[in-house]
């Protein structure tokens, strides 16, 4: 009688009589663990992605005029903004399979309405609506990736897992860039646009992510080595109108607006390397050999910082503040590398353009563009670590992944009309500059703030708007 009275009390108090689940072990065949579930996504940015990336990385989408990619970025970043911010949301109604299935349809119509261009080069209407399409897609596929990448790996190997998937991801753009530079190399120093073959291939090696999407499994059957299930949420069921509050409230949340400058400036330089540096400076088949490297070093940079954030000290927000000195300090060298190379070309003009074969001449710019392919990765990745570092609930994780990549992609919609209106190659290169410079102190504040080192006191839920480090905020900027 008296056990039973017992368990009767602990059901009372709302604790299980079960016992805690046990651990799976590291079995890396199980295709409901996390392990399965990051490379998979790796893979999917691999093929969809990283094949966008590898073509937009040759500058002007592949083709000697940049006007129509400029506007088909415009339109698809532009749409990417809002999308982004809402794919969160649509993430959590629909669950990843089908958020990532609608998404990833959106990838080869693009490249195919760059095929189509390439024989009617007088009409940008089909690449712009293209773009637009895509902005959606995309807005729907990183959102789901987000929220899979910072929720289901355990809390102390969040670092770990994204490194994982950047260097999948990053290695779809390895490849990729040696689709145009394969293709392309017989052509010789004088090819301006690529040919037919490289479009062609993307779209075929596209739609092998869109098949991709439809094995990923919902969150609640996704279990940790340890036996916890990665789907850990404050309310057991959601709507559209609980979505749209949620939204809403994102752009109140002191986190979200600490990370609105870096979440800008974190694709804004795109535009500026891949137009004004990659492909004002070299010929075209260096462009494609310069693409392989620039993602081969986004892959390292990724490692690199993964290994920081997660082994370098038993704080967790010493790591964090850690990694965002080490990212402070290579930035700050590197945009001053390019800062000494843009003086070079002050007017926007490079009339001999530089060949693989030329060199020492060589040597330095592609050095430098190697570097800005290591620091984007080692920002983004700085970047979701700490987000993912703010919560252990994955539907407000699914909506903060939402809102960083819809801001991000209004700062490159933005970015893609600089260069379109002509802006001073040392204008955008100094904004640029400006951008990552400001995100370090955002960055470490967040951290300091928002990241704790015993994740149990991690909240699971955005009701902590009464918790110590609101409070401390509101001391800091002066508001209540």
């Amino acid at each position: 009688m008296t056990q039973q009275l017992s368990e009767v009390d602990a059901a009372a108090d709302g604790e299980s009589s079960s016992p805690p689940p046990k651990p799976l072990g590291k079995k890396l065949l199980r295709f409901n663990s996390p392990l399965a579930q990051v490379s998979l996504i790796g893979l999917v940015c691999f093929c969809l992605p990283g094949m966008y990336n590898a073509l937009n990385g040759l500058g002007g989408g592949g083709q000697a005029d940049h006007t129509v990619a400029d506007n088909a970025n415009t339109a698809l970043y532009a749409c990417f903004g809002v999308f982004g911010v809402v794919g969160g949301a649509i993430h959590n109604l629909l669950g990843p399979r089908l958020t990532l299935f609608l998404g990833s349809l959106t990838y080869p119509l693009y490249v195919a309405a760059f095929l189509n261009y390439n024989h009617h080069p007088t009409s940008q209407i089909f690449p712009v609506i293209a773009g637009a399409l895509l902005g959606v897609g995309a807005g729907f596929l990183w959102a789901a990736q987000g929220a899979i990448m910072t929720s289901y790996p355990s809390p102390n190997r969040r670092g770990t897992y994204i490194s994982l998937f950047w260097c999948i991801f990053s290695f779809g753009s390895v490849l990729g860039g040696l689709l145009p530079l394969s293709l392309n190399f017989r052509r010789g120093t004088t090819a301006a646009s690529v040919n037919d073959g490289t479009y062609v291939a993307f779209m075929a090696v596209m739609l092998v992510g869109v098949a991709l999407t439809l094995l990923f499994l919902p969150p609640h059957k996704i279990v940790r080595d340890d036996g916890d299930t990665a789907a850990t949420t404050s309310s057991t069921s959601t709507s559209a109108a609980m979505e749209a509050g949620e939204v809403l409230r994102l752009f109140g949340d002191w986190r979200m607006l600490l990370v609105l400058v870096p979440a800008w400036g974190s694709n804004f330089f795109y535009t500026y390397q891949f137009n004004n540096v990659n492909a004002l400076l070299f010929t075209l088949r260096t462009r494609g050999l310069n693409n392989v490297v620039y993602w081969g070093a986004q892959m390292l940079g990724s490692l690199g910082l993964g290994y920081l954030l997660d082994f370098s000290f038993a704080s967790r927000r010493k790591r964090g503040l850690v990694g965002v000195a080490v990212f402070a300090v290579l930035g700050t060298a590197i945009w001053g590398g390019g800062f000494a190379n843009q003086l070079r070309y002050v007017d926007g003009e490079w009339d001999d353009l530089i060949d693989f074969k030329d060199g020492r001449r060589y040597a330095g710019p592609f050095v430098l563009y190697c570097s800005y392919g290591m620091l984007d990765a080692m920002f983004q990745s700085l970047i979701y670590w700490i987000l993912g570092a703010l919560t252990n609930d994955s539907q407000v994780l699914s909506r903060y992944a939402g809102f960083y990549k819809g801001v991000q992609s209004a700062g490159a919609a933005v970015s893609w009309q600089v260069d379109f209106h002509k802006t001073p190659l040392m204008t955008q290169l100094i904004v640029n500059w400006a951008l990552i410079t400001v995100s370090y102190p955002l960055l470490a504040l967040l951290v300091f703030l928002g990241v704790k080192d015993d994740d149990s006191l991690v909240s699971s839920s955005v009701e902590d708007g009464k918790d110590n480090k609101d409070t401390k905020l509101s001391s800091l900027i002066g508001f209540h």
